[in-house]
């Protein structure tokens, strides 16, 4: 059995409608009200005067004074009446005596009787109106005096049926209502209109819908770990959580909705993929404590209307990507070693078998004394274990790639001298990234070296990467450090995050990063690049920011 379902309420645009025609409505019912009874006292009043107006002409007309002293007044004064009161669109004209007896009426069998109503103003001299209901009905009416020498001699009464004033109300209110009629019916299409877009932006809803609607996007909208960003049309915040202005290191939301994107202070590479109208998919981009992966997409209607932006924190997944590289390096570093090991083991096989084990011996011990020279000297210089080990992997892997990795005879960093708040993740980051971009740049040249030297004083750490490879263009000395800068083809994964990382991580340790004209010429004779990092071991408790310069 189907359960039979509740109708649903009515949309908001749809109260809003019926709202809005009812007091509409309203509105023009009591003004048609208002201006019918308005006017139908302005009728009674023009008819007063009217009546007044004639009744007076016709009492100051000589010929009426005349026509009262004669023996018969009636025989002149009827057609006089009947004449006036077509002229001057009355419905009656009586003249009388000042006993009320009657010498006209339109109705000829009514003279000689008594006049229905007051005469005592007039008798004494005043003239008045009033609303009586005579031989003909009702009607407004004057009465007046005739007066010869100051002496009352007559009266004279004009007036206007009550149902002739209606039917000139009658007619306006008529016209009345055909104006409220049409301006119902525009207020009716308007509002319409109005509601219909309405209802088209809140798509149907009504008011109980569109706050649930709003207490889940609120609820949704701060629950949200990730960054969530909403740029207008003109690209100013419209709306961004609780995770976006962590992610951004903004202020309040107070401090950010309304403002345009260039005016955040985030780093211009980040500015410009949040100003594009292209979008964007998982770009990454550095700010100056973390790594994001940045998602723009327009958001449009017909036309545009603003950007959708999700910002994703990556900082520990590319540290961790990172310790994985250098991991990898070093397992084909063991690898290559490995099989350098099984050639040479061979060689050694191979002379014992031939018979000749003196010159075995000396091969082997060669190629001991070569592999522990070299650990010998990198372990002198950096003994801090986890720099060693990166600096022997690394020196494996330059090898491999034809560029010698050398270890600078200035070299100093004691295992327990580093501070605390130098992680040894900050360092492989910073270190380890140095020497790859420098083996990446020596590379493919003659006499190809890359030289590391890592020492510490009392105030600071300093590490030093010089290669002979083509050197840094002193126009591009800051862009080298910016997320996407290269002078080398972009690979699988992108290039120029690196040097970016490099910055980011000297930055969080308050420290200072430059590049400069390296004095150690290549065989072609040409300089490479030094690349100097000073990290302060002194300095009060890293804070994001500093200068990089």
């Amino acid at each position: 059995m189907r359960v039979p379902s509740l109708p649903r309420p009515r949309s908001l645009a749809g109260q809003l409608f019926a709202m809005q025609a009812v007091l509409i409505a309203l509105v023009v019912a009591g003004y048609a009200l208002f201006t019918y009874v308005s006017d139908r006292g302005q009728a009674e009043d023009a008819a007063k005067r009217q009546v007044v107006a004639v009744a007076r002409s016709i009492a100051d007309a000589p010929s009426v004074r005349s026509a009262i002293h004669t023996p018969n007044p009636s025989a002149a004064l009827q057609p006089y009446a009947l004449q006036v009161t077509r002229d001057a669109d009355v419905d009656f004209v009586t003249i009388m005596n000042t006993d009320g007896i009657r010498w006209t009426h339109p109705d000829p069998s009514q003279i000689g009787k008594r006049f229905l109503g007051r005469i005592d103003p007039a008798v004494h001299g005043h003239t008045f109106t009033e609303t009586y209901t005579g031989t003909l009905g009702p009607s407004v009416r004057a009465v007046t005096p005739v007066e010869d020498g100051g002496r009352v001699i007559g009266l004279v009464s004009a007036g206007i049926k009550v149902e002739a004033i209606s039917e000139r109300v009658q007619g306006q209110v008529t016209a009345l209502l055909g104006v409220a009629g049409g301006t119902l019916l525009l207020g009716a299409v308007g509002t319409y209109v109005v509601n219909a877009r309405l209802r088209r932006h809140t798509h149907g809803m009504n008011a109980t819908e569109l706050s649930r609607m709003h207490d889940y996007h609120q609820a949704a909208l701060h629950a949200v770990r990730e960054g969530l960003l909403m740029l207008d049309a003109q690209y100013r915040v419209a709306l961004i959580n609780d995770g976006g202005r962590e992610l951004l290191g903004v202020g309040s939301e107070q401090e950010v909705i309304g403002h345009s994107v260039a005016d955040l202070g985030l780093p211009g590479p980040l500015t410009g993929a949040l100003l594009s109208s292209e979008p964007r998919v998982d770009e990454v981009h550095l700010t100056t404590s973390r790594v994001l992966v940045v998602n723009t997409s327009p958001v449009s209607g017909g036309e545009r209307r603003g950007t959708m932006v999700t910002l994703r924190d990556v900082t520990k997944l590319q540290a961790l990507m990172g310790e994985l590289d250098s991991e990898r390096g070093f397992t084909q570093a063991l690898r290559s070693q490995a099989h350098e090991a099984a050639n040479r083991l061979h060689t050694v096989v191979s002379l014992i078998e031939l018979g000749r084990a003196e010159e075995a011996v000396a091969f082997a011990t060669a190629e001991l004394e070569l592999a522990q020279a070299l650990t010998d000297q990198v372990v002198a210089a950096v003994s801090e274990p986890v720099l060693a080990a990166l600096l022997l992997g690394k020196t494996a892997q330059a090898n491999e790639r034809g560029v010698e990795l050398v270890v600078s005879p200035d070299s100093r960093l004691d295992d327990g001298l580093l501070p605390a708040e130098l992680s040894s993740r900050d360092l492989v980051t910073i270190l380890g990234n140095l020497i790859d971009n420098a083996v990446d740049a020596a590379q493919g040249s003659a006499g190809a070296r890359v030289t590391v030297t890592a020492y510490a004083s009392d105030d600071e750490v300093v590490l030093r990467v010089t290669d002979t490879g083509p050197g840094v263009d002193p126009a591009h000395a800051d862009l080298v450090f910016q997320r996407g800068f290269s002078t080398k083809p972009a690979g699988p994964g992108g290039r120029g995050l690196g040097l970016a990382l490099v910055r980011q991580a000297v930055a969080r340790h308050e420290g200072t990063l430059t590049v400069a004209e390296s004095d150690d010429n290549g065989a072609d004779g040409e300089g490479g690049a030094v690349f100097e990092v000073r990290l302060p071991t002194r300095a009060a408790s890293p804070v994001p920011g500093g200068d990089t310069t």
